[in-house]
């Protein structure tokens, strides 16, 4: 299936010169979406991961329904100030500024196998944050899963030598 027929580009979205990748579209198409998960349980599905952790928010659409079809929990890894139980944190850099996400202490044990999966990797810095901390948990990231890759924003070196699996990529902002 070619995804990238249900992904709408938005130029000059959120700053002039950028492209955004809209998956609200994808997500609402019946057989995309089911293609999504389905290609990413095939790929995953005898790979004994124990969790799927998604990043805030849209990768816990396509976390949260893998998590699903591979039989395993979810663990959320959010923005600052949104998790109630005791969280260690890890601040990234953006654009213009920081940003910091945040996972409970106790959502992950030392040697738990975890799948990754955000819905899109630019430069890697949300990505790098969130392996880190999964990692200082004591997790193990099988893989970084995303639909959707920026290769030419350097996301993949960024998150080396953790192994990354995209569905599409396009190439530019």
């Amino acid at each position: 299936m070619d995804l990238k027929k249900y992904i709408r580009n938005i130029p000059d979205f959120p700053k002039k010169g950028i492209i955004f990748r809209d998956i609200t579209t994808l997500i609402k198409d019946d057989r995309a979406f089911s293609y999504v998960i389905d290609t990413f349980h095939e790929r995953y599905r005898t790979e004994r991961i124990k969790l799927v952790a998604g990043i805030e928010s849209r990768g816990f659409i396509f976390g949260g329904a893998l998590a699903y079809a591979l039989g395993v929990g979810f663990v959320p890894i959010r923005k600052k100030g949104k998790l109630p139980a005791e969280t260690i944190s890890e601040t990234y850099s953006l654009e213009y500024g920081t940003d910091t996400l945040e996972i409970h202490k106790d959502a992950i044990q030392k040697g738990d196998r975890v799948l990754l999966v955000d819905d899109l990797i630019a430069t890697g810095g949300s990505l790098l944050a969130a392996s880190n901390l999964i990692e200082k948990l004591g997790g193990e990231i099988v893989e970084v899963a995303v639909v959707i890759e920026l290769v030419d924003l350097g996301g993949r070196d960024k998150i080396a030598p953790r192994k990354l699996f995209s569905l599409v990529q396009f190439e530019g902002a």
